[in-house]
């Protein structure tokens, strides 16, 4: 894979309620991803830039929503999210990186 292209893959850790408690519960980390991206690239990527070991990642497709305003109906685009299980004893700790 291309190094440049292993910096588009992952665009930022996606935090919510629900992937608090993944985290907790199963050693894993959820990213937003590009839209074009793979299971094998979004693996290739975060073992790249975090130096972690990764066992299982899966993928999702989040529809945008429709919304409705004063002009008429407007779209959100879709975009998608990886959950990326890692190897037992390890970790990504977000606030010590940067």
């Amino acid at each position: 894979m291309n190094k440049e292209h292993i910096f588009k893959v992952l665009l930022a850790p996606h935090v919510t309620e629900k992937s608090s408690m993944v985290a907790d519960a199963g050693n894993q980390v959820v990213f937003k991803v590009a839209t074009t991206a793979t299971k094998r690239e979004v693996k290739a990527a975060v073992e790249a830039l975090f130096e972690v070991q990764v066992k299982d990642v899966r993928v999702v497709n989040v529809k945008g929503k429709t919304k409705r305003n004063k002009t008429g109906l407007g779209k959100c685009s879709d975009w998608k999210k990886a959950y990326v299980n890692l190897a037992a004893g390890q970790d990504i700790d977000f606030m010590a990186i940067g």
